[in-house]
């Protein structure tokens, strides 16, 4: 009996062995098949590097719940596509933290050299070190040097902090001209967007460098005509809109989105998806390319605290993502796209403490133009001063819809807002202000009083608010699309998006 006792527990240990070894070879197995998908890909011939300036998590989450309102869908809305944003298709998602070598709240410049280069620097440095000592060289120009074609597309100047990262090096962004010179000398093969800053040149003109910028192979265009016309036979290309040639306003940016309609000339109605789409259609070739593309004016909106033109323009931002899918749809083997922001800007917070926990998105469709266009009228007023006060809100009701309670009930001015509106209005045409000195800043930024009181009334009967006129230090998603897109998710810092890119399309060999 003993021995059949002990036979039986034997039998008994070999038997748990066996169902522990197959348990673990099963574990083994589905750990090396999620290791390969990780591990396992091609190197990637075609890259597209997707950038929102001041893009966080928030500003993408408005812009969806603003679409998802049937009233929101326009014109202009429908003319970029309506639903999710493109954002969605791309099946992995990650997390960035932002900090500058030398300040927790990041700036674009310090931002872009870590996505460009995978090295921490300090604000306002250009591709360099924080001692200004040593060029950090970026992805674009590894992939130059690997035989890819490269492009560079902002809707702000293409020597704005973010573009420039890629192609220049200085010691601060402010260096417009040096920035614009290594633009030229740079050898990249499609430029596109925004202008140069011209007339922060000095002794040098838009002339001067579309002449130099010609002696190195490039085409200077600025119409329409000539931008359609553009083909792979056109060589090295600077794509921009004919009114910069003579006109710098608003930082030589691309008109916001909101306010194309109102344009008159064609040749300045090139948005920054055509931009993103000609130069796919560019720098295609047999050996690939690497394509950034920044949407620069999220940024510069919210900075503005103007959610609804950061909506728009997220919207023609997520248009030059939906370009590059499709481009992905046709190449999956052989392409990554990565899409990210530098930075949040403005503390967007959806919920607002006098609404609750209610939102009315929908409200947002009564505006019409940007604060930019907006902020002109305010202050030609102030010029002529031949404004009144039912003036000036007529005008708000008409570009914002507030004050108009027969177009919607929440649109109407409750005394306090008017007193908000009457004091902004003062301090607009007359640069007096009941408030404290110290507390302009904090209440009106950098910008017309007026016109920010407005955009700032309408936000928060929509439900929405802003923490700043500045930048904050939030984590900013990353999504993927491709090959190697395993290797972004997770939690890393602003410096690992690009060693993961310049690792995956082996960039550095």
């Amino acid at each position: 009996m003993k021995q059949i006792k002990n036979f039986k527990i034997a039998v008994l240990i070999v038997i748990t062995s066996i169902v522990t070894l197959i348990s673990c070879n099963k574990d083994d197995d589905s750990a090396n098949i999620e290791l390969n998908s990780v591990t396992n890909y091609k190197t990637p011939k075609y890259i597209f590097y997707f950038i929102g300036d001041g893009m966080g998590a928030p500003q993408i989450n408005v812009t969806e719940a603003a679409l998802n309102e049937p009233e929101f869908q326009s014109t202009r809305t429908k003319s970029v596509g309506i639903g999710s944003l493109n954002l969605r298709q791309l099946p992995v998602t990650g997390m960035q933290t932002t900090h500058a070598e030398d300040r927790y709240i990041t700036g674009s410049a310090a931002s872009a050299t870590a996505l460009a280069t995978g090295y921490k620097t300090s604000i306002g440095t250009i591709a360099m070190n924080s001692s200004h000592t040593k060029d950090y060289k970026t992805i674009a120009e590894m992939a130059k040097q690997k035989g890819l074609k490269v492009g560079i597309v902002s809707s702000v100047s293409i020597d704005h902090a973010t573009p420039a990262c890629f192609y220049a090096h200085t010691d601060s962004r402010s260096k417009y001209q040096d920035i614009g010179q290594d633009l030229i000398n740079s050898n990249f093969d499609y430029f596109a967007g925004g202008s140069v800053r011209h007339n922060k040149y000095k002794n040098y003109s838009i002339t001067n460098f579309i002449n130099d910028a010609s002696s190195n192979g490039y085409t200077y265009i600025n119409t329409r005509s000539a931008f359609d016309a553009l083909n792979k036979e056109s060589g090295k290309v600077i794509a921009t809109l004919e009114k910069f040639k003579t006109n710098t306003s608003d930082g030589c940016a691309l008109p916001y989105l909101i306010d194309l309609d109102a344009l008159n000339s064609p040749n300045d109605k090139i948005t920054l998806s055509e931009f993103t789409a000609k130069g796919i259609e560019l720098l295609d070739n047999d050996k690939g390319f690497f394509l950034m593309v920044e949407g620069g004016k999220i940024d510069w909106a919210c900075h503005a605290n103007d959610v609804v033109s950061s909506i728009y323009n997220t919207i023609e931002f997520d248009k030059a993502i939906g370009i590059a899918i499709n481009f992905y749809k046709k190449h999956p083997n052989e392409t990554l796209i990565v899409v990210t922001g530098d930075h949040e800007c403005g503390g967007l917070t959806l919920g607002y403490s006098s609404t609750g926990y209610q939102t009315a998105f929908n409200l947002l469709q009564y505006q019409s133009m940007s604060y930019v266009e907006f902020e002109n009228k305010v202050r030609n007023w102030a010029k002529t001063k031949n404004a009144t006060f039912q003036t000036a809100l007529n005008q708000a009701q008409a570009a914002f819809g507030l004050g108009n309670a027969s177009l919607n009930s929440n649109l109407g001015i409750s005394d306090y807002e008017r007193n908000l509106l009457q004091n902004a209005f003062n301090r607009s045409m007359t640069g007096e202000s009941t408030h404290e000195p110290e507390e302009i800043s904090v209440i009106y930024g950098s910008y017309d009083p007026f016109t920010i009181t407005i955009t700032h009334i309408l936000n928060n009967k929509a439900g929405i608010d802003w923490a700043s006129y500045k930048h904050t230090a939030v984590p900013i998603p990353v999504f993927a699309m491709g090959q190697g897109m395993y290797e972004f998710s997770g939690y890393y810092d602003n410096t690992d998006v690009a060693k993961k890119i310049i690792k995956i399309a082996q960039l550095n060999k």
